[in-house]
């Protein structure tokens, strides 16, 4: 008996020294992983940014000269990003807001500072963007990267007798070829800068005039109201004229019929956007976005953004001189235009009289 419990008593010393020698393994290769995780997450970047809104190209020059690597996720509206950082699933150290969720951003205070001293190139960011930029003209929150307008795409194989403004839409002869936006503030936008009246008015004897033009003059010729399928069907021949975005347009066609196309921002002005880098509260990665801001807005590198979308220089002092393609506008042509600003509580007012456009024959 004696010696069999001898026996129990060295096994039991023998099992728990194996046991506290297969913990103090495991836990050593989970901190080794875990160091190892660490450091493999110190070296990637996360970014939040619209669809099809950074070159692959460009992703990869950064990887490869930092020797990190960047992760994308996509967005399809302000709506959709801000929402998901509001309910806490960030994790993201660069967020692409628009000017008016930018601004609520900041309000709400949820980014950090831009550390100007760790970004040198934004001494290329043009004086237009910054002086459009009202809601943090000298870059303490955010920093321009994109600055742009829809216009208007004329098929110039169908038609060549035309006026190259907003009043194009008033012109009976192209009823039942033409379409406009789904989008109440580009298209009440566009009818008041027609007007001469500011794209962020409040005053209702502007608004209602706004909402006459568009009933009365606009909305008879059009097929229909369309953010979506527009340059298919201007592809396609079924429009001859649309309201949208350039790079939407001339994607859905042929190189070769590019030519085909006289596509311009009406000069009296209109609606615009301007898309900035924000980082949010709660990165983790704050210098290494500060570098690839830094990065972005490298001439060259800024030029090989711009050429992969054909966009005009709005934004940059120096691209424009590298660029290798001829954009589809001019960052001129964005002189008369006005960012769409958050108008508050009379958004109400908008949405009202929409309602009355849109659904209301």
């Amino acid at each position: 008996m004696f010696n069999r419990r001898k026996k129990m008593v060295a096994w039991r010393l023998v099992s728990s020294a194996l046991l506290f020698a297969l913990i103090i393994l495991v836990l050593t290769g989970c901190s080794k992983n875990g160091s190892e995780s660490a450091r493999s997450d110190d070296k990637t970047l996360y970014l939040y940014n619209w669809t099809y809104y950074t070159p692959e190209s460009v992703i990869e020059k950064f990887e490869q000269e930092f020797d990190v690597k960047v992760v994308l996720d996509y967005f399809a509206s302000n709506e959709d990003m801000f929402a998901k950082l509001k309910a806490g699933g960030s994790g993201y150290d660069i967020v692409f807001p628009s000017q008016d969720y930018t601004s609520i951003m900041m309000h709400e205070d949820m980014l950090l500072p831009i550390d100007k001293d760790k970004i040198p190139n934004l001494k290329y960011i043009s004086p237009l963007v910054l002086e459009k930029a009202t809601y943090d003209p000298d870059m303490s929150w955010s920093v321009p990267y994109f600055m742009g307008a829809s216009g208007i795409a004329v098929n110039t194989t169908k038609i060549s007798d035309y006026t190259r403004d907003w009043s194009i839409f008033a012109d009976e002869r192209l009823a039942g070829r033409m379409s406009m936006l789904d989008d109440m503030r580009e298209v009440m936008g566009d009818a008041l800068a027609h007007l001469g009246y500011s794209v962020n008015s409040t005053d209702d004897n502007e608004l209602e005039a706004a909402q006459k033009l568009i009933n009365e003059e606009w909305k008879p010729n059009l097929v229909k109201f369309d953010a979506e399928g527009f340059a298919k069907s201007f592809a396609n021949s079924e429009f001859w004229v649309v309201h949208g975005y350039a790079e939407a347009v001339f994607e859905e066609l042929d190189e070769a019929r590019w030519s085909e196309v006289d596509f311009f921002l009406p000069p009296e002005g209109g609606p615009m956007y301007l898309d900035s880098m924000v980082i949010p509260k709660g990165a983790k990665h704050i210098d290494l976005a500060h570098e690839f801001i830094n990065f972005i807005h490298r001439p060259e590198i800024y030029a090989e953004f711009l050429d992969r979308f054909h966009f005009p220089a709005s934004v940059h002092t120096k691209a424009g001189e590298l660029m290798t393609v001829e954009p589809f506008y001019q960052g001129e042509d964005l002189a008369n235009y006005e960012l769409k600003n958050d108008v508050g509580a009379d958004l109400e007012k908008y949405n009202q009289l929409w309602q009355e456009i849109r659904y209301l024959d």
